[in-house]
């Protein structure tokens, strides 16, 4: 079944009935391996309008202390 063939049924759902879609589209989602669109290991620039150069280090050294705890 399609995406386009399912949607016309969602709709008709109620409210209830959505929320409860979507939790359980999110657990299978959560189970499921590898569904990040981000490669490890390798860095992003996270642009962002204001000068936060303090919280870029306190996320490095957040990530830097969470690596060091898994080894």
């Amino acid at each position: 079944m399609t995406l386009t063939e399912l949607l016309p049924a969602v709709r008709e759902l109620s409210e209830a009935d959505k929320l409860r879609l979507i939790r359980v589209l999110a657990e299978e989602l959560e189970t499921s391996k590898d569904i990040s669109p981000l490669v490890p290991h390798k860095l992003y620039q996270l642009p962002t309008p204001y000068p936060m150069t303090g919280a870029g280090r306190a996320l490095f050294s957040a990530t830097q202390h969470a690596e060091s705890d898994r080894d």
